[in-house]
């Protein structure tokens, strides 16, 4: 008897599906948790400290605090997380963040919550915000295909407008009930990131550092050097640091003028949903709009758009017209923000990538301080319109300075080594 074998033709499979993917949806899913808070607790702080206070400069020096925290802790993070276990960092950071909100929401309940508490919590809190930032950004990157990182960045922004969308209504009903309640909802958000970051184990771990290899590969600088030798990523990185000192305050702005309108806690809470909604919208345009334009023309004209939107909003009265032009504001943010992270993940070696992203959020969030605390300032002295007006024309100065950058209008799309 003869017998004869079939070769068995070896099956080629692609990438899990994002969807199925439970490690990218666990962290997802924890994320969007710890955001959701986050937001709340961007509308309670400024009303529990003008409630202890009755000054807009002190609501803005929070704002101030915790954004510098951030910047100051940016580049020590991208060391730590390209020399150590990206996983474990996260672990460490939402365990920071967690006993530190857990703190505020205990201080509420017992009585004994001081501005002083505030701040330092406010210290905290932005401290740890890069240490979870960039090891989340490469836990992510570690846990699906090269292929899937636009689809995936994409998802992380619909987590963001998600967050956006819930927290700041549930911040504002929630302080309406109880102060101590946003605080507790942002413990639990972190509590349940927490959990994420421990279930879930990288598949692949990320290439290690190879030793001799060079000065780029070194130092806590070497992020910088690298952003800073291309000339795309200069000035794209410039021109956000204005989007940044002109955006990032306007929530502030809009607690500020809708509580100087005496507008109740539930419809301020609802007003900054605007900017939700705007960054789900944007969300579905991110792919067309990558598609259809070079990322220098995208990135200005986004830029361009905010500038009569912001100088809009010191304009209106009410909440519905507020959330209006936060929706605007926001439309093009989602497009913006997964345009700087693929030319980051397409051009930075993995053995500098954590330095090169807190170095970027380093970089970018310079703007973020400097607008926050002298909005805080400006709404003092000048109140709402006037405040609105010097930040609108700072945006516009910065859109015409990236207009004349070669580097920023010639720039195309660049390609992943491992697609």
């Amino acid at each position: 008897m003869s017998t004869t074998t079939t070769p068995i033709e070896p099956r080629t499979t692609g990438p899990v599906p994002l969807r199925r993917n439970w490690r990218f949806q666990a962290l997802w899913a924890g994320s969007t948790a710890a955001l959701t808070g986050v937001y709340a607790t961007d509308v309670a702080y400024p009303l529990v400290i003008l409630a202890l206070t009755g000054s807009a400069a002190l609501a803005g020096l929070f704002g101030f605090v915790q954004a510098a925290a951030t910047v100051l802790c940016g580049l020590p993070a991208g060391q730590l997380v390209d020399r150590y276990d990206r996983r474990r960092v996260l672990i460490a950071a939402e365990g920071v963040r967690v006993v530190t909100t857990g703190g505020v929401a205990v201080a509420f309940a017992l009585h004994q919550l001081s501005l002083v508490q505030l701040l330092v919590a406010a210290a905290l809190v932005g401290g740890a915000q890069p240490f979870v930032g960039a090891a989340r950004m490469l836990t992510v990157r570690s846990v699906v295909a090269p292929e899937q990182l636009t689809a995936a960045l994409t998802q992380d922004e619909v987590r963001g407008s998600i967050a956006e969308l819930a927290g700041p209504p549930l911040g504002g009903v929630l302080y309406g009930l109880s102060r101590m309640l946003p605080f507790a909802l942002s413990t639990v958000g972190f509590a349940m990131s927490l959990v994420s970051a421990l279930i879930v184990r990288p598949e692949r771990a990320p290439s290690a550092p190879r030793p001799g290899a060079g000065a780029q590969n070194a130092g806590i600088f070497a992020g910088i050097k690298e952003l800073w030798a291309n000339r795309t990523l200069r000035a794209a990185l410039v021109l956000v640091v204005f989007l940044n000192a002109a955006g990032a305050p306007l929530s502030l702005a809009a607690v500020y003028l809708l509580h100087q309108q005496s507008a109740p806690s539930w419809s301020i809470g609802l007003a900054l949903t605007g900017s939700a909604l705007g960054g789900l919208a944007g969300a579905g345009l991110v792919k067309p709009l990558h598609q259809r334009f070079r990322p220098g023309a995208l990135l200005l004209g986004i830029v361009c758009s905010e500038v009569p939107l912001v100088l809009g909003l010191g304009l209106v009265s009410g909440p519905w017209l507020v959330a209006a032009l936060l929706f605007g504001t926001m439309v093009g943010i989602p497009t913006l923000s997964i345009l700087l992270d693929v030319l980051i993940f397409r051009q930075v070696p993995d053995a500098v990538r954590g330095r090169a992203i807190t170095s970027a959020m380093t970089i970018i969030g310079v703007g973020i301080p400097l607008g926050t605390g002298s909005l805080g300032l400006l709404l003092q002295y000048l109140g709402g319109t006037g405040a609105l007006l010097v930040l609108g024309s700072l945006l516009a100065c910065g859109a015409a300075w990236a207009a004349t950058q070669p580097g920023l209008r010639s720039a195309d799309w660049p390609t992943d080594p491992a697609e």
